[in-house]
C-alpha cells in the first residue's frame, strides 16, 4: 500500500494541517467540524462550546485508575434547548464503542450525536 508521505499508516493527516486555533485534533473531519461549529456558535444558534470534556465512567477502584471519556465536542443546542455531546467518528473501534454504551447509560440528560 502506498502511503502519501507525512500521512500516518492510518491516514491521519500530519499535525500541521489539523490544528487550529491552538489545538490539535484527531483528523481534519474533526476539525472542520469544530469550524462549522463555531460558525453555529457566532450565528447564536448553539452556546457554551468546550472541546473534549471529561467524563467520569467508573471511579478509581483499589489500584485501577478511573475509566474516563472525552467526546469531542459537548455545547448547548438554544433553539432544541438541549445539551449535546458530539462525537465525529470515521471508524467506531470496540472500546468506543463500549465506552459510548457507558456515556449514553451514565448521561441521559445529554443528546448523543455521532457526526461521520
Amino acid at each position: 500500500m502506498n502511503i502519501k508521505r507525512g500521512y500516518s499508516k492510518y491516514r491521519v493527516a500530519p499535525v500541521a494541517e489539523r490544528t487550529i486555533d491552538g489545538h490539535i485534533f484527531a483528523s481534519k473531519r474533526e476539525m472542520h467540524r469544530y469550524l462549522e461549529l463555531k460558525l453555529l456558535q457566532r450565528a447564536g444558534k448553539i452556546k457554551d462550546l468546550k472541546l473534549q470534556p471529561k467524563f467520569i465512567l467508573l471511579p478509581p477502584l483499589k489500584e485501577h485508575k478511573a475509566i474516563t471519556y472525552r467526546p469531542d465536542f459537548i455545547y448547548h443546542d438554544v433553539e432544541a434547548n438541549k445539551l449535546i455531546v458530539e462525537e465525529v467518528k470515521g471508524f467506531a473501534t470496540r472500546e468506543y464503542k463500549i465506552k459510548a454504551h457507558l456515556f449514553e447509560h451514565l448521561y441521559p440528560q445529554y443528546e448523543y450525536l455521532v457526526t461521520k
